[in-house]
């Protein structure tokens, strides 16, 4: 089964056509509601006693989301909004059958499916792409997020932005009532603007009910951008101008490497600038950004021969971060991974921290059909570990096509201005340009992209493009996508995620849904999915037949979700793969690798379950068995979380591997635990903990962090850190911060 590069190219052409002719018909709201002027005083108690919310306007008749979508909400939820020249005022009541809250936290952006709470999502430019999204709870708990790729699935989903709002809740007889007053300069809108789009959707878990404002379909996600109704001013809104806000910061230090036998002492500061430009576009500046309060990484069981990509946690990269992270193919071909910048190999080729000097970024809407992105960040040299000065540079045009579609150009830059002894030539510059068309229709049946993108740099002459498309239709009763790759072996993006070159990739998934009439399981779904991997200089026998196929993956599962919002599936999974070079799974020091130049046929079936999380005791369990390689493998994985509500959260993850190879080949039992404790004093004093053991990297960490936000978006941390090699539990590196940030609006 040998696909060269013509026949690659005509599968995508007929791809591209596909995606370019899918329909694009515009939906049309038929739900609304006038959002009315006032100038009254507003006292934000959560009592909606003031008499202009006798006369708002509602935005009521909510719809079930689940169990059903087809009928009304039994529980009844009202929104009603004004505005003055400064403010949009929220009113909301929301109804249930007692008030035994589920409540899982006090800390600000919890977690909304397991816990009751309303959110409201607000489309400014109407663009069926991106949204702000504000959240409150019975408790008067606050959330904010960005929602961005018309919010098509969870990558588009981001928490971890932050702006100055206030709400408050007042708990009633068989329900709540909320006040919410976020500053209009929290948002980006049009000058004049008469109407946004306007979506809110509201969970409650003892009706076991989700319910949407404007309808939904279950077989797309509750926060989909493709379903909103309209919300309409009574007076064109003026200028949307966030003042200028500095947000400086004071970190005492105090650290020790034990490996090294080296500490230090010191203080650091530093800072960020916001700056509005215009209604839509915002200019960020950083200056020696310190990151130790964000949360660590989980650690995660790695058998694979590939690098895992990790969400990104720092705020300076969060705010329109879709505008630039969003290119090619988020698994194999991104040309744009934010998380690379900060972080480079020392001299033993381990990854650590490269400090950032400073940098710039200027993103956002310019109108209603474009949106600019440009960021210039200058990450310091490290002369020690042979690491040099980058400066990391990329710029961003996108226009909107059609009703939820879009075409983005970019270019990126990373280079090195001086001139260092061990820097080899091919590593002084390296750039990447190209062009990305993101397809998503009125009603998110189908969606699709097409990319081409192509790298320069020192010495690199040809076999350096990465192109690919994707197409799917998603409806009621059926799904199916297919995505197609290439990424050439001179592809190189130094800023990007690329898993592997020198390959072609074929995706595909046909997916089967039944919606069963019954008290007990909410969708049946069976489905297909098959990935193969062609190497384009590989030549090797299957069954005696030459070809380039270096893996694939074929898989039939059956799945089920329960009207009690626990889920339950299984799969049967065919495997192959060809090593190129040699391969230990285990990670054990001084294995034996299992050799290169051959191909490893294996099956395995893994089943899963996951409880309703709304439960005060959840969890969720995945096991598989089957053949590994040349041997065996039996894995088991979990997560479990015990909520004392509504201050405190125990959870532990955990991993458990038992790779059983012939000798010589090494076998292994790889233990992953991590178990966690949140606690939350107050709505703004929290504390978690965190440890990570895994035997595989021959580590322990322990992670704690105590967070009193003492004014809006200003926070005083303590953070511990510990790290210990597991073999002999010696220390490796020991750390504590106490951080102090300030976030001033002028």
């Amino acid at each position: 089964m040998n696909l060269n590069h013509n026949r690659m190219n005509k599968v995508l052409s007929g791809l591209v056509l596909l995606v370019c002719s899918a329909p694009l018909f515009c939906q049309t709201s038929d739900k609304s509601f006038t959002v009315k002027k006032i100038n009254e005083t507003v006292t934000l108690d959560g009592n909606l006693d003031e008499a202009f919310w006798e006369r708002a306007e509602s935005a009521k008749n909510f719809q079930q989301y689940f169990p059903s979508d087809s009928i009304l909400a039994s529980q009844k939820t009202d929104i009603k909004m004004v505005y003055d020249n400064t403010t949009l005022y929220i009113g909301i009541t929301v109804k249930s059958i007692g008030n035994d809250w589920t409540i899982t936290s006090l800390r600000r952006d919890f977690r909304a499916g397991s816990s009751d709470n309303i959110s409201l999502l607000f489309d400014t430019f109407n663009d069926g792409t991106n949204a702000f999204l504000f959240g409150i709870n019975p408790y008067g708990v606050r959330r904010e997020a960005l929602i961005s790729g018309g919010g098509q699935d969870l990558r588009g989903f981001t928490t971890s932005w932050d702006v100055k709002w206030k709400g408050e809740s007042s708990i009633v007889e068989n329900g709540y009532t909320a006040e919410l007053a976020i500053p209009l300069t929290s948002f980006k809108f049009k000058e004049g603007e008469t109407k946004w789009r306007f979506q809110s959707y509201q969970f409650d878990q003892q009706t076991n009910e989700r319910s949407v404002w404007y309808p939904v379909p279950q077989n797309q996600l509750i926060f989909s951008l493709a379903f909103m109704g309209d919300m309409i001013f009574e007076e064109p809104l003026g200028k949307s101008r966030t003042p200028l806000a500095l947000i400086p910061y004071v970190n005492l230090i105090s650290e020790k490497d034990f490996d090294l036998n080296a500490g230090n002492n010191g203080i650091k500061v530093g800072g960020d600038a916001k700056v509005a430009i215009g209604n839509g576009m915002n200019l960020d500046i950083t200056i020696n950004p310190d990151f130790s309060n964000v949360e660590v990484d989980n650690l995660v069981t790695n058998l694979t021969r590939f690098e895992i990509n990790l969400p990104e946690r720092r705020q300076f990269f969060v705010d329109n971060s879709d505008l630039f992270s969003n290119f090619g193919g988020s698994r194999d071909a991104n040309p744009f991974f934010s998380r690379r910048i900060g972080i480079a190999n020392d001299t033993l080729n381990n990854s650590i921290e490269n400090r950032i000097i400073g940098g710039v970024r200027l993103s956002g809407k310019l109108d209603e059909n474009w949106r600019l992105g440009l960021f210039s960040i200058q990450t310091d040299e490290d002369l020690a570990n042979k690491i040099a000065s980058n400066n990391n540079s990329m710029f961003v045009l996108q226009r909107k096509v059609f009703t939820r579609s879009n075409i983005s150009a970019f270019f990126i830059n990373r280079q090195s201005f001086k001139d260092y002894n061990f820097l080899e030539e091919e590593d002084k510059f390296n750039r990447v340009a190209g062009v990305d068309y993101n397809l998503a229709t009125a009603d998110n049946k189908w969606v699709g992209k097409f990319y081409m993108h192509k790298s320069f740099q020192p010495d690199n002459t040809g076999d350096n493009n990465s192109f690919g498309a994707f197409a799917g239709r998603f409806s009621r009763n059926f799904n199916a996508f297919v995505d197609l790759v290439n990424v050439d072996g001179n592809f190189n993006s130094d800023l990007g995620f690329i898993r592997r070159k020198d390959i072609q990739k074929s995706a595909t998934s046909l997916e089967a849904v039944i919606w069963p009439k019954s008290e007990t399981i909410n969708k049946i779904s069976l489905q297909s999915f098959s990935v193969v991997t062609w190497t384009k200089n590989l030549n090797h026998s299957i069954n005696g037949l030459n070809n380039s196929t270096s893996d694939f993956f074929h898989s039939l599962s059956l799945g089920s979700e329960f009207q009690n919002q626990s889920q339950f599936g299984v799969s049967l999974t065919n495997t192959f793969t060809y090593l190129i070079d040699e391969f230990d799974p285990t990670g054990i020091d001084g294995a034996v690798p299992l050799p290169a130049n051959k191909g490893y046929h294996y099956n395995f079936l893994n089943a899963r379950y996951t409880s309703n999380r709304a439960n005060v005791f959840s969890y969720s369990i995945e096991a598989q068995k089957g053949r590994f390689f040349e041997g065996n493998i039996t894995s088991f994985a979990g997560n479990m979380s015990l909520r004392i509500q509504p201050k405190t959260i125990i959870s532990m993850r955990f991993n458990y591997n038992d790779i059983k190879l012939p000798r010589p080949y090494s076998s292994a039992k790889i233990w992953f635990v991590s178990p966690r404790i949140d606690y939350t004093f107050s709505k703004s004093l929290f504390w978690t903990t965190l440890f990570q053991y895994n035997n595989q990297g021959n580590r322990l960490g322990i992670n704690s962090r105590l967070q009193w936000r003492f004014a809006p978006l200003s926070d005083l941390f303590l953070v511990y850190n510990d790290n210990y090699t597991v073999n002999g539990f010696t220390p490796r590196f020991r750390s504590i911060n106490l951080k102090l940030t300030y976030w001033l609006n002028i």
